[in-house]
This record gives structure tokens, C-alpha cells and sequence, in this order.
């Protein structure tokens, strides 16, 4: 018996939709399960205080100071150099071997475990380089790791840019590089910036790279050459080890908060900047 095409759309659709509110609330779910357990134990002097007894009293003060110091360094190595590259291989390079290799290469890094790149950092900042666990090995490391994903997120923001907008430029007698950064840069630019601030939220969260390469010291840094542990590796810490659950709950509520913003900021942005195009 031939099930009809109007009773197959029907069925594919509900699978569809049956799929998606599964995986929705599957989210909700453990969000709401770690906000609920964390907002309790949320405070002012939580936010503002030290790390007291290896984190079983104080706040996440020298945490949330070591993750912003982190992030920093990382965006601030990967993003120029991630976004110069894609635009090396959207706009200098013609398509053959080597840029598909190159491509290649940068989509398998994209899909190396974060353990690796903290390995990477330990063995080649740590030791070789000498800069010790450090704000700077693990932002040098961190960099790493989001590089691939800039990269990708920039060169693809930079070939939806309608060809036109080269043609026209080129006539107009622009060189290359003018034609780059006044004609494509700009309409590539929401795309680029989701990308970064991605990466930025990928930094937030990486626990693997940063507890090889930072260390997990609880004092406040005062330099970018002192170790420092960031709110995801104080979270690590505290639940692994059974040292306080209320502040480890605490902790990854303000991750998830830290992250769902940044992700809301970036897709706004992205919003906002795409209508102020059309």
C-alpha cells in the first residue's frame, strides 16, 4: 500500500517539529535545573569578594577578573589574525590545491578536542616559551583554539558579499585592497563580528586549554604573567572535587547567564546591522 505524499509531508513534519521541541526542552531544562539551583546563592558580596578557603566561602571575584583578562588576550591575538587570513583567502587567493589544502587544514583544527590545544599550550608556553602557568599562556592558547572558528565564520561572511559590489568598485579604478576595505568589509561586517563574539564565548567556557596553561591560583591577578583560574575552571574545581556545591551552582548559573547574553548580544547585532544595510 502507497502512503500518499500528503499524508508523508504530514508525518515528516510532525517527526520534525516532535524532534524540535524535544532537543528545546531537553535545553530548558538544564537551565532552568542549574539557574534554579544557582540564583539562591547569588549575592552582591558573592560577585565581589575573594576566593576564601579554596573556594568554599568569599565570591569569584579573582575568577571573574581572570576569565575577562583571558578572553582579552585571546580576542585580541585571534581576531586580527583570523580575520586577516580570511580575507587572504576570499579575496587574495585563487581556488586549487593550496588554498583547498589550507582550508582543509583549518577545518580539522576547528575539530580538534580543546584538551589537545591546552596540551599544545602547556608543552610550547608553559615549558618551551617559559612563561609559566600564566594569563598569558592561557590567552596565547585559548587564541589557538578559536582561531579556525574565526577564521571560517570571517571567510564566509566575506564570499556572501554579492560580486557586484567588486565589479563595481574595480571599475570605478580601486585597487584591490579599496575594494576590500570599502566596498566588502563593510557589508561582511555583521558576519565577521558574530564570529568573534562566538569566540568570545567559546573562551568563556573552555575549561581544558585554560586548567593546562593558566593554572587555578585563587588570588586576584595582578599582571598578565600570573596564574589565574577563570569562572568555568573555578566551577570545575568546586564540583569535582565536592569542595561546595551551593557555590558551584552559583558559579555556572553566572555562566550561563555570561553566555546566553553574549549570544543574544551577537544575533541582535547581526540583526541590527543587516537592516541598517538593506
Amino acid at each position: 500500500m502507497r502512503i500518499s505524499p500528503a499524508i508523508t509531508q504530514r508525518l515528516a513534519k510532525g517527526v520534525l517539529i516532535l524532534a524540535t521541541i524535544s532537543a528545546l526542552g531537553v535545553l530548558i531544562f538544564v537551565i532552568g535545573f542549574v539557574l534554579a539551583g544557582g540564583f539562591r546563592h547569588i549575592s552582591w558580596s558573592f560577585l565581589t569578594e575573594p576566593i576564601l578557603d579554596m573556594g568554599r566561602g568569599g565570591g569569584i571575584l579573582p575568577a571573574i577578573a581572570g576569565t575577562i583578562l583571558m578572553v582579552f588576550v585571546a580576542i585580541g591575538i585571534a581576531a586580527p589574525l583570523g580575520i586577516a587570513s580570511s580575507i587572504y583567502l576570499a579575496e587574495y587567493t585563487e581556488e586549487g590545491r593550496v588554498t583547498q589544502t589550507i582550508r582543509f587544514g583549518i577545518n580539522c583544527l576547528a575539530g580538534v578536542p580543546s584538551i589537545i590545544f591546552g596540551l599544545f599550550g602547556f608543552i610550547l608556553f608553559v615549558v618551551i616559551l617559559g612563561f609559566g602557568w600564566s594569563i598569558i599562556s592561557g590567552g596565547f592558547s585559548l587564541a589557538a583554539m578559536i582561531l579556525p572558528t574565526i577564521i571560517r565564520t570571517s571567510e564566509e561572511a566575506l564570499r556572501s558579499v554579492p560580486k557586484n559590489y567588486r565589479d563595481v568598485a574595480a571599475s570605478l579604478g580601486a585597487t584591490r585592497w579599496q575594494v576590500v576595505t570599502r566596498s566588502v568589509l563593510p557589508y561582511a561586517l555583521p558576519g565577521i563580528l558574530t564570529g568573534v563574539i562566538l569566540g568570545i564565548g567559546r573562551s568563556i567556557e573552555e575549561t581544558a586549554v585554560v586548567i593546562f596553561t593558566a593554572g587555578s591560583a585563587v588570588q586576584m591577578p595582578k599582571s598578565l604573567f600570573d596564574s589565574a583560574r577563570t569562572m568555568a575552571v573555578h566551577f570545575y574545581i568546586l564540583a569535582r572535587e565536592g569542595i561546595s556545591n551551593e557555590n558551584a551552582y552559583a558559579t555556572a548559573a553566572i555562566l550561563i547567564c555570561t553566555i546566553l547574553i553574549i549570544n543574544v548580544f551577537a544575533y541582535s547585532l547581526m540583526h541590527r546591522l543587516m537592516r541598517g544595510k538593506s
